[in-house]
């Protein structure tokens, strides 16, 4: 039985979903080099954002470099050299553009906004202001949440699926 590549349902898969980048970087476990963060502390919603897009982005590069890597060794008969994944994965890294991988900004705020429906990521309480240049009017403050006892708690088939979870879908 042939599948078909495209999913049936969520757009084309990732290495990793949001929803698990999202657990294990709030619980302090640093995922795909990201930093380790205090879970009490928690994190703004934009770093998490920008380390979730930085560890797509390294995945997909070294996706990238390993299929290249075996495709060479494949075509000139030789054994496969990790060096040479790793310099290539640096490399497409480097080249890859910023903005268009993985969602942007506001469809991770609307999935943020999901979390915090079900009751998963609460706010700590904590705020620091945020400016976006100099000659621009000071932005809203950057919020600081962190995961709750639900959200430790949740499955990992509700985390695959928080929309799911939270309007009782399949």
């Amino acid at each position: 039985m042939a599948e078909s590549l495209r999913p049936r349902r969520g757009g084309f898969l990732r290495p990793f979903g949001c929803g698990w980048f999202i657990r294990e970087f709030l619980m302090g476990y640093g995922p795909y080099e990201s930093p380790s963060i205090d879970p009490s502390v928690g994190a703004p919603q934009s770093d998490i954002f920008y380390h979730y897009k930085n560890a797509l982005m390294r995945a997909t590069a070294l996706d990238r470099a390993t299929k290249e890597e075996e495709r060479l060794a494949r075509r000139e008969k030789r054994p496969i050299r990790p060096d040479a994944i790793e310099e290539l994965a640096e490399q497409y890294f480097k080249d890859m553009p910023y903005k268009t991988s993985c969602c942007n900004y506001h469809s991770f705020v609307v999935y943020f906004s999901t979390l915090q429906r079900l009751g998963w990521v609460e706010f700590t309480g904590r705020e620091e202001p945020s400016a976006f240049q100099e000659h621009c009017p000071s932005g809203p403050p950057r919020r600081y949440f962190r995961l709750t006892k639900a959200g430790r708690e949740a499955p990992d088939a509700a985390w695959r699926s928080p929309h799911a979870a939270l309007y009782g879908g399949a």
